[in-house]
């Protein structure tokens, strides 16, 4: 894959770590508070937040990267609701099929989707290499933003 800089094996670990660390902090939430909201305008639930990465990892990794048909919608990421435990087992689920869909890749070629216009000149958009850096990119990001909306909602139990 990206050999020449990075090993496979090296981004996936980043990758896994990224989505392990979003389903410990969804499990210490547990059900009530993952489907939570922090309690200010335009603000997400960690449940919503997580369901965003998977819905980011198909649409970048399944579709643009690994050319698969991949229905999204993206509006219901952020009002997704559910039990944790199969949130969790979404999340490994995804670590599985992205580890097939950069199976042999070449970072160079360009996306099996033309890019959007709002995309367009992205780096993201220019190779599959950049859309993969982008879902790093995306599941870093908001790891960071679960861990703050974790410690507002933890704040706000205990008064």
């Amino acid at each position: 894959m990206l050999d020449d800089v990075i090993s496979t094996d090296d981004y996936l670990f980043y990758v896994d770590d990224a989505l392990d660390g979003i389903a410990h902090t969804l499990r210490v939430l547990g059900d009530d508070a993952a489907n939570a909201q922090p309690g200010f305008p335009g603000a997400n639930s960690p449940y919503a937040i997580a369901t965003h990465c998977l819905g980011v990892m198909e649409h970048w990794g399944g579709a643009r990267v690994a050319g698969r048909t991949v229905e999204r919608d993206r509006a219901a990421e952020f009002t997704a609701s559910g039990p944790v435990d199969e949130l969790v087992r979404r999340l490994d689920a995804a670590k599985r099929q992205l580890r097939l869909d950069v199976a042999g890749l070449d970072p160079a070629a360009p996306l099996h989707e033309h890019p959007t216009p709002r995309d367009a000149g992205h780096p993201a958009s220019r190779s599959r290499g950049g859309a993969l850096m982008h879902v790093y990119e995306e599941l870093a990001q908001h790891r960071g933003q679960l861990e703050i909306t974790r410690d507002v909602l933890q704040a706000r139990a205990l008064g």
